[in-house]
């Protein structure tokens, strides 16, 4: 009985200890498979991180990476821009903007009658873009690059790459070319500058013509006056009798007074005129066209033929004291 008592003790003794020792395998191989996933997640993290570094060398390898990396530098980019415009286009550099006009070297111009006008059209980073003229008057493409889209072969397009300048040229300009004209660039939307052309014929006339009449003794003054010039002539010269005048001949008492402007006025002053004085005047600017006059030196004859045709009697005494005036004007000069 006591035999049997000590033989369940004894196996109640090994269970425990059999479970207990299984208990400790049990926990210690969870220790090691817990251990074991921490090392797999370790190394697939690192993993991940070596693909990620190899993909960032490598762009090429990864159209998802190279996509988010082409998004976010757009947005950079606009992030950029939107900052570069809130501070009005200050910090961007000319390379940045790209094509622009520089309007201090378009402006209007005007221009003569049959004297080869340029319009000009000054296009700062151009890059692979064309620039083009056109016509507003009827819409009509003249030019594209260098090449001439119109049959009106006066239209021409010159090319300056020192300068970036792309000029309009039209050779025997007439009054029906007046009007606009607009230089393009080949943006998208295309931008454009316009610019007006005035084309202009200047009007040369001498004053009291075609005849006048002059007593002898009297001064005679010559009035001729342009109008309708682009610019002032460069010269103004008179002849008598087909012959140039010289204001240093023998005979003495003969000038000439040039104020140039918009309208641009040359006195002759032929003083204490005589009978050799008579014949015609001509006044030739150098930029429009002559007018002549005939000049009468009366001995003697009534006053009434001091008159022609309504035209004002230059030999008044009126006149003659202002004459003088302008004498002693140009003498002072």
């Amino acid at each position: 009985m006591e035999y049997s008592k000590n033989v369940v003790n004894l196996r109640v003794v090994l269970f425990c200890a059999i479970s207990f020792n299984l208990g400790i395998s049990s926990s210690l191989r969870s220790s090691a498979d817990e251990r074991h996933q921490y090392r797999a997640a370790d190394s697939a993290t690192s993993a991940a991180s070596s693909r990620e570094s190899e993909q960032l060398q490598h762009p090429e390898a990864s159209p998802l990476l190279v996509a988010e990396s082409q998004i976010l530098g757009s947005l950079e980019t606009a992030e950029n821009e939107i900052y570069d415009s809130d501070e009005s286009n200050l910090l961007r550099t000319p390379l940045d903007r790209g094509p622009y006009f520089d309007l201090s070297a378009s402006k209007n111009i005007t221009a003569l009658v049959g004297k080869t006008a340029y319009l000009n059209c000054r296009v700062k980073n151009l890059g692979n873009k064309t620039v083009s003229w056109v016509r507003h008057r009827d819409i009509h493409l003249l030019t594209v690059g260098r090449f001439t889209y119109t049959s009106d072969q006066r239209f021409q397009s010159v090319h300056n790459p020192q300068t970036d300048d792309w000029s309009l040229q039209i050779r025997y300009p007439q009054k029906r070319d007046t009007g606009v004209y607009e230089c393009q660039i080949s943006t998208t939307p295309p931008v454009g500058h316009s610019m007006h052309l005035s084309v202009v014929e200047p009007v040369t006339v001498v004053v009291g013509g075609p005849d006048i009449y002059i007593n002898t003794g009297s001064t005679v003054n010559l009035t001729c006056v342009v109008r309708n010039s682009p610019e002032p002539p460069s010269t103004i010269i008179w002849t008598h009798n087909n012959q140039e005048i010289n204001y240093d001949s023998p005979r003495g008492g003969v000038s000439v007074i040039t104020e140039k402007g918009e309208t641009t006025t040359s006195y002759l002053l032929i003083q204490r005129a005589k009978g050799t004085d008579s014949g015609k005047y001509v006044c030739s600017p150098s930029n429009a066209n002559s007018y002549f006059i005939n000049v009468h030196i009366l001995n003697g004859e009534h006053p009434e033929a001091m008159q022609h045709g309504g035209q004002l009697r230059i030999g008044d005494p009126l006149h003659v004291f202002v004459f003088v005036i302008i004498t002693l004007v140009a003498s002072g000069r």
